[in-house]
């Protein structure tokens, strides 16, 4: 699951949980398991190919992330990934999308077990993106912002030949300040308005978002990326944002000051990444508009899908060439997504 829907596979109610807490501002609970994958080992996990399967569902923002730094470095081969359902109830995220509902590496019908199997009485949400250690089923983190910064730094004997440097060194001080400014009114900014409880806490939050949204426009009008002239850490982070903005965020969460498509930088600057190799061919619209408009049946009672917005836009030309920049670097383009890991074409 999201990590913003820890709250309800905590909560009861008839299937979903619940997301708004009348009243009250959202407040994210970020406590994840911590337990690092590394190259010494040091928390008892060491980087070993084969050994560890990314279970990464399409709908989610944060695991989106995941699913795209795995693509760009080439880490298939070494990590393997399952892919959850777009829909969840208030226990776990569900492997309904494999044959007999089970994962076929794992074995297991929800990632709830491989929580239980390492922590019988865990507290929290079951979330995603989770690394399960394959030999023993059990749940080793689902600390999703260091789970991509790990795979750049501790996975680096197992990078494809061309993979790109998504947290240069001489950049992290940059990368991390920028990353946590989107992170608080934006990536997290969507979700403080849509699960607002009160209208002055979603007025806050629709503030911010579109204060930090109008930053962002700023910045990237004379850069084509956000950090140095290639794609780092940072772009991932944001644009698994922008991608859900119109399909959701816009309508679903009362963020409509303006769509994506009426920020003309921002729109570019997104259909560039998207057009990207590891980056649009891992987005599923319907499987994202499927999430949030299902599960969050609080907010939409109906479950009523949208038809819109006609995805074909994100195919257009952007522009953005003419800035410059390199996407990848000194590195190259990753190669198509391995067989059984492809989204359905836009149209």
């Amino acid at each position: 699951m999201t990590d913003t829907e820890k709250r309800e596979t905590t909560t009861g109610g008839t299937g979903q949980g619940r997301y708004v807490e009348p009243g009250r501002e959202f407040t994210r609970d970020t406590n994840y398991i911590e337990d690092r994958i590394t190259r010494d080992g040091r928390d008892g996990w060491p980087v070993e190919a084969g050994r560890y399967r990314l279970i990464a569902a399409r709908a989610c923002p944060w695991a989106n992330r995941a699913v795209i730094v795995r693509r760009l470095l080439g880490l298939e081969s070494a990590i393997s990934l399952g892919l959850p359902g777009p829909t969840h109830d208030e226990r776990s995220w569900t492997f309904d999308l494999d044959p007999g509902g089970v994962d076929p590496v794992l074995g297991i019908e929800r990632l709830q077990e491989a929580f239980f199997a390492r922590f019988p009485d865990y507290p929290r949400g079951i979330t995603v993106p989770a690394i399960v250690d394959v030999p023993t089923g059990r749940v080793v983190t689902n600390d999703y912002p260091r789970i991509t910064l790990d795979f750049s730094t501790e996975w680096t004997e197992f990078h494809r030949d061309g993979a790109p440097d998504l947290y240069p060194e001489p950049l992290r001080d940059e990368i991390d300040d920028v990353a946590e400014k989107i992170f608080h009114d934006v990536n997290n900014g969507v979700y403080k308005a849509g699960f607002a409880g009160s209208q002055k806490a979603y007025e806050r939050a629709y503030d911010a978002l579109f204060n930090r949204l109008d930053w962002l426009e700023e910045r990237l009008t004379s850069q084509r990326f956000l950090v140095g002239d290639t794609i780092t850490e940072a772009d991932v982070r944001l644009f698994t944002t922008l991608a859900r903005f119109d399909a959701v965020y816009h309508g679903h969460f009362k963020c409509n000051r303006s769509k994506l498509t009426e920020m003309p930088v921002l729109w570019a600057y997104a259909r560039d990444l998207f057009q990207t190799p590891g980056f649009g061919d891992t987005i599923d619209f319907a499987q994202i508009k499927a999430h949030y408009y299902v599960v969050h049946s609080d907010i939409n009672p109906t479950g009523i899908i949208p038809k819109g917005p006609d995805p074909r836009g994100w195919l257009t030309p952007h522009g953005r060439e003419e800035l410059g920049g390199r996407p990848f670097g000194d590195g190259t383009p990753p190669p198509p997504p391995v067989a059984g890991e492809d989204v359905p074409p836009l149209g």
